[in-house]
């Protein structure tokens, strides 16, 4: 018997398969262990009798693999045949579901109070007159039960909230805290209303009158309370001092209050329609439910237009650092809610035009809404976070202070993208959209699965791109402040800083690099999301990037140079360098050239490929000398003596001491001129701070030089006349020509100091 059954089962289903082939290939599996292939081949004629004779010599695994594939081979052919819809059909489509709701709606206007009229009179020929006084007085009877016990289980919890911060100056923490266990407790006791006022109900009424009672107090009475705690822990109407939100007690009240009447008007909303169906009314008799859902979306756009700038203070928050563009998207803000409620109404006559009014019964569209105007909350939550857990200041500056600035807002970025992610996990359960098997599906099959694909892998990208950023401040911020900031630096005019670390210098490169690789792979990956052949792409950049390479061989040559010289080290950022004569202080550096600024303000670029030759003065140590020129009569050792007294006495100096490795010392006397004796003294000083420690050398020796009775030597220019003449009785023209050689003289002497000096 149960061989003619299975018999008669495959019958009724290989009757389908007449237009296909007669002919198919399974594989037999006997056992677990089995792995011959067996080809089993359709009787034709297809009769009961053999169908019978074909399945008494099969296993049920081999029946069941013969069911599947023939079933796969029908749905296969049925796809093949389907007729392809042009986009612009789509769209035609699209449109006719929007405005054909609308259109039933003012078309059936008339008859909306007659039909919703018809309703209520069944529903009180349902119950009677009697019945319904009953009924209501079972409700309020249960709802006065749920309110003693809620009352009562509040007076019990009472206890538990005893840590009222009630001061300006409390932490986030401890307000937060406070809020957080106030809307439990308000929770709590809400629960306890609903389950003993559903107890209640159970106990005392029939299975009709709970179909009633159910909706009316879970829509009309719980759900616009649990609004009301929620607006009470957000916006604290009461409370300035416990208010999360940056927002003024006007607009806090007034979001409160509507808060409240937007969850009653759309219980009520699903309450009618519920109310509707149960006493035979349906959807498209009276249309009220479009004409409900319409006024919930209209009150979301009044309360979001009356209410501009308490949103717009609300989303822009009280943060100090807030950038301009977190300005404009605080007062973009009441006009996205009023466009997301505007949208979610389209939304909404779309699916009712195509006939998928049961998508709306959980009312997703609800959610929807509700998740997205939750933004200033989720974004006030995000900062508040950020200003109380970021991890602090590295260092102390004016460099420190942007680090730590740009570390704040890397994680105000990514706490923004994963809570838009929860919000779109939300919504989908919402509106039961399984994002797994959407994202999971195949190339060409559905559009939707490629574009959350795409969104996510950009998603990724831009969380990656974040993160290394946020290393890289850390370190940068930490390297610089370690070795202080270079223009923070006097240099005397001269130039010649002390530079920052290899780190500070290699840092901002690799960010760079690892920004533009991130970008480029993921942009690929989000490219091959969509089912876009990447391949292509590839060839053609390895194509184009041949063909640079070939055009731009001095480019190329940039680049490796500048590689080679990062490897070797040659130069920092801060650090005073000279190239072929061209001397300043590296300002900047890029993927192919640097920039020196001059001491007097000039800034060369000069590319790596051309760079024969580089010249630090900022690497490790400075040596300094100084030269001073006194008169013939004066003791050296003297001069040497004030020499080491001034250098003992700066390093004892606060100011001064750490900056030398050498003392200011006498190296005796270098030099005859004409002039006098030409001194010199040395000190060696960390890079950078060689110019001011000069500077105050000279002045000390001349104090010194002062006190010691010593004068510094000076130029002079002598001119002999002959015997018996006197400068009043020399000619004008002999007093020029006089003159002239005397200057010419003295720009000879000085020109040969100077080339002294700098051999020196």
């Amino acid at each position: 018997m149960r061989t003619f059954i299975r018999s008669i089962f495959i019958l009724g289903i290989l009757m389908l398969q007449f237009a296909l082939p007669a002919q198919a290939q399974m594989q037999a599996v006997t056992g677990s262990d089995a792995t011959s292939e067996v080809a089993v081949e359709l009787p034709d004629p297809l009769t009961p009798e053999a169908v019978q004779a074909l399945v008494s010599h099969m296993s049920d695994e081999q029946v069941r693999d013969l069911l599947l594939d023939q079933l796969d081979a029908k749905a296969q052919a049925q796809a093949e045949t389907a007729p392809t819809v042009s986009l612009i059909t789509r769209i035609n489509n699209t449109w006719v579901a929007f405005y054909t709701p609308i259109v039933g709606a003012v078309l059936g206007l008339p008859k909306l109070f007659s039909k919703e009229s018809m309703a209520i009179t069944n529903f009180s020929n349902s119950y009677g007159s009697t019945g319904l006084l009953i009924l209501f007085g079972y409700i309020a009877l249960a709802i006065a039960a749920g309110l003693v016990a809620e009352k009562i289980v509040n007076l019990l919890t009472r206890r538990w909230q005893r840590d009222d911060p009630g001061s300006d100056d409390s932490s986030l923490l401890e307000v937060v805290r406070f809020l957080f266990r106030r809307f439990l407790l308000d929770i709590v006791g809400l629960i306890a209303f609903y389950f003993v006022a559903r107890t209640v109900a159970v106990s005392l009424m029939d299975m009709q009158q709970i179909q009633f009672a159910g909706p009316f107090m879970t829509l009309l009475i719980l759900f616009p309370r649990i609004g009301a705690a929620l607006a009470r822990f957000v916006l604290a109407p009461q409370r300035a001092d416990l208010r999360l939100v940056h927002v003024n007690d006007k607009w806090a009240r007034y979001l409160s209050r509507n808060t409240v009447g937007l969850v009653l008007l759309g219980g009520f909303t699903l309450f009618v329609v519920t109310f509707n169906a149960m006493n035979g009314l349906s959807p498209t008799d009276s249309r009220i439910g479009f004409w409900l859902n319409g006024a919930v979306h209209l009150y979301v756009g009044i309360i979001a237009w009356r209410a501009r700038e308490g949103l717009t203070s609300m989303m822009l928050g009280s943060d100090p650092d807030s950038t301009e563009f977190d300005e404009k998207i605080a007062k973009g803000y009441p006009y996205f809610a009023i466009g997301v409620s505007a949208v979610l109404w389209v939304v909404v006559s779309i699916v009712i035009g195509y006939g998928k009014g049961a998508m709306l019964l959980n009312a997703p569209h609800y959610t929807t809404m509700f998740w997205l105007l939750m933004a200033p909350a989720f974004d006030t939550l995000i900062r508040g976070l950020v200003r109380h857990l970021a991890p602090p200041m590295i260092g102390y500056g004016p460099v420190a202070e942007a680090a730590y600035q740009s570390t704040k807002r890397s994680y105000i970025r990514i706490g923004r993208v994963l809570a838009s992610g929860f919000v779109v996990l939300i919504i989908a359960n919402a509106w039961q959209i399984d994002l797994q098997n959407v994202a999971a599906a195949g190339v060409g099959q559905n559009f939707a699965g490629h574009l959350i694909e795409f969104i996510l892998t950009v998603a990724i990208g831009y969380l990656a791109v974040e993160l290394v950023s946020l290393w890289v401040n850390r370190r940068l911020a930490k390297e610089q402040t370690a070795s202080g900031d270079a223009s923070t630096e006097e240099a005397g005019g001269e130039g010649g800083g002390a530079g920052g670390s290899r780190l500070t210098t290699v840092l901002p490169l690799a960010l760079i690099s690892a920004k533009v690789a991130i970008i480029v792979i993921f942009s690929l990956l989000a490219l091959g999301s969509l089912g876009i052949d990447t391949t292509p792409l590839l060839a053609g950049a390895g194509i184009l990037g041949l063909a640079i390479g070939f055009g731009a061989q001095k480019l190329v040559s940039d680049v490796v140079s500048g590689v080679f010289f990062l490897i070797d080290d040659a130069f920092r950022v801060g650090e005073y360098v000279e190239v072929e004569g061209t001397m300043g202080t590296v300002e900047k550096i890029s993927i192919r050239s640097m920039q020196l600024r001059h001491h007097r303000g000039l800034v060369h670029t000069i590319p790596y490929g051309e760079i024969p030759k580089l010249t630090n003065f900022s690497r490790d140590w400075v040596i300094m000398k100084l030269i001073f020129t006194v008169p013939f009569d004066t003791d050296p050792n003297k001069v040497k003596k004030i020499f080491k007294k001034i250098g003992a006495e700066m390093l004892e100096d606060p100011v001064f001491g750490n900056d030398f490795l050498e003392p200011f010392k006498s190296q005796g006397v270098l030099n005859f001129d004409d002039v006098g004796i030409v001194m010199r003294g040395k000190f060696m000083a960390k890079p950078g701070t060689q110019f001011t420690i000069r500077k105050e050398i000279y002045n000390r020796v001349r104090n010194e030089f002062a006190a010691a009775g010593i004068e510094f030597a000076r130029r002079e220019v002598r001119v002999a006349l002959p015997e018996g003449e006197h400068i009043e009785n020399l000619s004008e023209e002999d007093k020029a020509k006089i003159a002239a050689t005397a200057a010419a003289q003295q720009q000879t002497d000085q020109a040969k100091k100077a080339a002294l000096e700098g051999k020196k």
